[in-house]
């Protein structure tokens, strides 16, 4: 575990701090006149997901988490809990609870492949595909003339997440949507 001082705590670092794992999220080092620089960061706590800001002065310092990457296969979400499998293992099976990972498992099918971080043995959150591509279950009929509105309607994808998409977007389409901001990003030609 690395030592890591206020400056060397960046974005995307995961730390430990009181003995719990974060991710930052943003860091801004500025001195105020006469005062000693200071980090201000945001935090997500990698197992509640709680965000919280946080300034780290001149003299602290903190340990870089001891965090594990491991592949794993979605297989499905059943009673408030979402189930994944070790890829390569499928006898290694663990869940998390739905509402800390819905806004991942939206977007994932069955069977899709996924980044578990695990820390200290224990399997702590997923990481998702930036872009995945569904498809288009359910999509309400164009109507001609409709572009007041801006061209969009809502589908439902074949996760069950429901998005907005241009009107040319028809039932059995392939979308690519953006997994961070939940949006339509182009239509994908069937291969």
């Amino acid at each position: 575990m690395a030592v890591l001082s206020y400056n060397e705590i960046l974005s995307k670092c995961i730390i430990n701090y009181n003995n719990e794992p974060y991710e930052v999220l943003s860091a801004h080092i500025f001195r105020m006149q006469q005062r000693k620089p200071v980090n201000q960061t945001k935090l997500r706590h990698l197992v509640t997901g709680k965000v919280i800001e946080i300034s780290f002065h001149q003299n602290e310092t903190v340990t870089e988490a001891d965090i594990e990457r491991m592949g794993a296969i979605y297989l499905f979400t059943n009673k408030n809990e979402s189930w994944f499998a070790e890829e390569g293992n499928p006898k290694n099976r663990f869940s998390f609870p739905a509402d800390t990972v819905h806004d991942q498992v939206q977007w994932l099918a069955p069977n899709a492949a996924v980044e578990v971080l695990t820390y200290e043995g224990k399997p702590i959150t997923i990481k998702i595909p930036v872009k995945v591509d569904l498809e288009v279950k359910d999509a309400p009929p164009s109507v001609k003339g409709s572009t007041v509105t801006g061209g969009s309607k809502i589908a439902t994808l074949s996760t069950g997440a429901r998005v907005n998409v241009p009107l040319f977007i028809n039932p059995g389409d392939i979308v690519r949507i953006n997994t961070d901001t939940g949006e339509y990003t182009e239509r994908v030609e069937k291969s």
